[in-house]
C-alpha cells in the first residue's frame, strides 16, 4: 500500500495556509514562546515589538548573568582557590570550588 504524506503550513496569527511560514521564537517574563509565521505576519510582529526591542538589552540565550556580576563572582572564586590553597586545602584549579571551602574562607575573613 503506498502512502502520501501532505505537510500543510499555517500561519498562527491569520490561520492561512502558506508555503513560507517559519516557526519564530519569543521570551517575555521568563515564559517562552513558539509560533509559525508567514514573511506578512512576522513583518506585522516586527513592526509591533520592533520599538521595544531597540530599547532593550540583548541578554543572549539562557538569560546569563551581567558582565560585572560575573567577574565578581570570578575574582571571588580566584580569592578563595588562593586562600584554600594557602590554607592546606587541596583545590582544583578550574571548576567550582566546593561549599565547605566556600564556608571555611567566609568564616576566616
Amino acid at each position: 500500500m503506498a502512502q502520501k504524506v501532505i505537510t500543510i503550513y499555517t500561519d498562527d496569527l491569520t490561520g492561512e495556509e502558506s508555503t513560507e511560514a517559519a516557526t519564530h521564537t519569543l521570551s517575555l517574563d521568563g515564559v517562552t514562546y513558539e509560533i509559525d509565521l508567514s514573511p506578512d505576519s512576522y513583518d506585522q510582529l516586527l513592526e509591533a515589538v520592533g520599538p521595544f526591542l531597540k530599547a532593550g538589552r540583548k541578554t543572549g540565550k539562557g538569560g546569563r548573568k551581567p558582565r560585572k556580576a560575573a567577574a565578581a563572582a570570578s575574582e571571588d572564586t580566584a580569592a578563595i582557590r588562593a586562600w584554600a590553597k594557602s590554607s592546606g586545602y587541596n583545590v582544583s584549579d578550574r571548576g567550582r570550588v566546593p561549599a565547605e571551602i566556600r564556608e571555611a574562607y567566609q568564616k576566616a575573613k
